[in-house]
């Protein structure tokens, strides 16, 4: 194969691609990219059995092919090329890649050894714009477990109801929850769980564009096109936590705070908490005011956030991280907080009424020395 294309085309289908290429794998393809060269354009390909992605750009193809090529290794050669016209050429296994004045020859895979991707059979399909989907996910991807202790959880439920679209992510000491409203979306009501590992690379590629990503739901996989790129991922399997029970419906204290207000004050009683020295923020709900403090071996922090409403002198202790996590992933300038019981969970809602997104917190226990 022979093509020639701008350096930034190929540096950025290989950095995409590279996203689901094997870091290390028994099958050594599998830590390689797959260049597919057609007679118009080049297809660049990353899999690692549970996640693909691939992308095309345009190319001055001179003759078409395939090849593996190391992923490390071809990607850090193509970004410390000078910017121009890079010209890639293969002769069997050998691979030829030039610009200016630079010159490298590299061993590549024989695409034979490279699994091919599972075909989704679009069952359902969706679409909605760019700049939507990369909000929903960044709003709720913070509250995926980190942990195989339950498979489910590691991964971010999409449920489809009539004209609405809810992403729910939990992983056991929080929820986050965000609903849009689809107009003109055919799809039928489902539920489905994407893996978290690949909803990041969807929310990376995503931009703040109102140009449409469509994603196709098949019995064990899915796939978002988005633009020149597909991701495809397996479906996670198990029984999701029935969200709807599990947040409640009435409050016995509802105080309205300004986000950044109280992320400052978070941020500044948090200082002195790490992972030596680990403790609650502790927070005493007053009327018209929050008192914020935390103690730990190296010392004390303490600070007051107004508020509109009383918590009656509720005294309730957080993970600073978590809470954090919530307040920044919010995106209003209002919120407000919802409490019963130093016991129960904390609700963090927008304060204009909007039901778009929910966050549920649940609070640490106190200890006499917190």
């Amino acid at each position: 194969m022979k093509f020639s294309c701008e350096k930034y085309l190929l540096q950025n289908a290989c950095s995409t691609a590279a996203r689901a290429a094997a870091s290390k794998s028994p099958i050594q393809a599998l830590e390689g990219l797959l260049l597919q060269v057609s007679a118009t354009e080049v297809k660049v390909t990353g899999y690692d059995l549970k996640k693909g992605i691939y992308t095309s750009f345009p190319a001055d193809v001179v003759q078409g092919g395939s090849l593996v090529v190391n992923c490390r290794l071809f990607g850090e050669i193509i970004r410390k090329l000078p910017d121009g016209i890079v010209t890639v050429t293969t002769d069997d296994l050998n691979i030829n890649v030039k610009c200016g004045k630079s010159d490298f020859n590299i061993m590549g895979i024989d695409p034979k050894d490279y699994p091919e991707m599972p075909e989704v059979d679009g069952q359902n399909q969706i679409a909605l714009p760019e700049k939507i989907l990369r909000s929903m996910i960044n709003q709720t991807i913070f509250a995926v477990a980190d942990n195989d202790v339950r498979p489910i959880y590691t991964g971010t439920l999409f449920e489809v109801s009539g004209e609405e679209l809810t992403l729910v992510s939990v992983d056991g000491y929080r929820l986050a929850k965000r609903s849009e409203k689809l107009d003109g979306a055919h799809m039928q009501d489902c539920r489905f769980v994407v893996p978290g590992t690949a909803l990041s690379d969807v929310e990376r590629i995503c931009e703040d564009s109102d140009d449409l990503v469509s994603i196709s739901v098949g019995q064990k996989h899915i796939s978002f096109s988005i633009g020149e790129t597909v991701v495809v991922t397996r479906r996670l399997e198990g029984e999701f936590l029935n969200y709807k029970k599990s947040i409640p419906e009435n409050f016995r204290h509802v105080l309205k705070v300004e986000r950044a207000e109280i992320m400052t004050v978070i941020d500044r009683v948090s200082l002195i908490i790490s992972e030596k020295n680990s403790s609650p923020v502790h927070l005493i709900l007053n009327e018209g005011s929050i008192q914020c403090s935390c103690a730990t071996p190296i010392g004390k922090a303490e600070d007051v956030c107004l508020c509109e409403g009383s918590g009656e002198g509720l005294e309730i202790g957080f993970n600073d991280r978590y809470l954090m996590d919530a307040l920044k992933a919010a995106g209003k300038d209002e919120l407000l907080l919802c409490l019963n019981t130093a016991s129960s969970p904390c609700i963090l809602k927008a304060a204009d009424g909007s039901e778009a997104f929910t966050y549920m917190i649940l609070p640490v226990r106190l200890r006499a020395n917190d």
